[in-house]
């Protein structure tokens, strides 16, 4: 009996050795130059959507208020910090640069003007989402449950918790509305101005969709550029399941940049590669991005705003968010 549990635990650890062996052959054959233009890519859509956003805080506080330098910066910032912070922590931070960037800004309008960018993302989202569905790239409702990640695998196993706990989130929204809408009227004199740019759809259009909308463009070819430099072969039904991927494990909080998430995702609905294969992309791409997003973020922190303390950052952008006019 003893032999023959060593030799199946032989057969284990050669079995976990070989993946292993597999997975740093896979990760040592990315094709660098493809690699180096997907990050290019993937920096370029960044001020892509930060300069749509400096365009609705133009349009919220016109003249000369608004820093485009500043405000871009905040978003490369808060964008970078949300790779290594759970909870979207870097949004905290990109709110109080933002602040700090234009004249006269208040907190509830630097808010709001994140609705700005929503319609458009959530209905190209939308689109994605429902191309992967009817197309089968994802996996079935049954098999989630199964999935190696917490994420996707607990609310999964959970679809009451689920439905409870997204009631009580819109419940608390509702109540919190509420009582700010009675308590605070200057609360949503902010809030309209964030997105008074929705006022003029002419220039909406302009300056905020059309940059969404080559934004997205350029998401697509950096992530077909991911999957040609990891060998796993750029095509528009890959491109689009990396995409609705990424913006399923997006909306998960508990680890940052969804790590886990996606890797259990990917490897069960990309199919033809190995799975090895398929990990090296995975964990490849988002370690690739997060190190260069949090290397630009910490480079603008301290060249565009010559601050490095994030925990007060963290901290003042958390607050803002709770208390949308500090002070009063």
């Amino acid at each position: 009996m003893m032999a023959l549990g060593t030799i199946d635990l032989g057969g284990q650890i050669d079995r976990v050795w070989s993946a292993i062996v597999s997975f740093a052959e896979n990760f040592a054959r990315i094709d660098l130059p493809f690699l180096f233009a997907a990050l290019a890519l993937s920096l370029l859509l960044q001020l892509c959507r930060g300069h749509a956003w400096a365009n609705a805080l133009r349009a919220a506080y016109p003249g000369d208020a608004v820093s485009e330098r500043g405000v871009v910066g905040a978003f490369l910032v808060g964008a970078g910090m949300n790779g290594i912070l759970p909870a979207r922590g870097g949004d905290a931070i990109k709110i109080v640069l933002a602040k700090r960037s234009i004249r006269g800004a208040s907190y509830p309008a630097i808010i709001s003007s994140f609705a700005v960018l929503a319609p458009f993302d959530s209905g190209i989202g939308i689109l994605v989402l429902l191309y992967a569905i009817t197309r089968g790239l994802l996996p079935a409702a049954p098999r989630l449950p199964e999935l190696p990640a917490f994420d996707i695998s607990f609310w999964a196993a959970h679809p009451q918790l689920l439905l409870l706990t997204i009631t009580v989130l819109a419940i608390a929204i509702i109540v919190l509305v509420t009582v700010l809408a009675r308590k605070v009227e200057s609360f949503w004199a902010h809030l309209k101005q964030g997105v008074v740019i929705f006022r003029e759809p002419r220039r909406y259009l302009r300056q905020v969709l059309a940059w969404q909308a080559l934004g997205w463009i350029v998401r697509f070819a950096s992530f077909w550029l991911f999957l040609d430099a990891f060998h796993i072969g750029g095509s528009f039904d890959n491109v689009l399941l990396v995409m609705c991927v990424q913006a399923i494990t997006g909306a998960l909080p508990f680890t940052p940049g969804g790590a886990g998430a996606q890797q259990a995702l990917l490897v069960v609905a990309l199919n033809g590669p190995p799975y090895a294969a398929v990990l090296a992309y995975s964990v490849g791409q988002q370690v690739a991005v997060t190190v260069w997003s949090v290397a630009i973020g910490f480079i603008t922190l301290g060249i565009v705003f010559r601050a490095w303390d994030l925990k007060r950052l963290i901290r003042e952008g958390r607050e803002a968010r709770g208390d949308p006019e500090p002070g009063t």
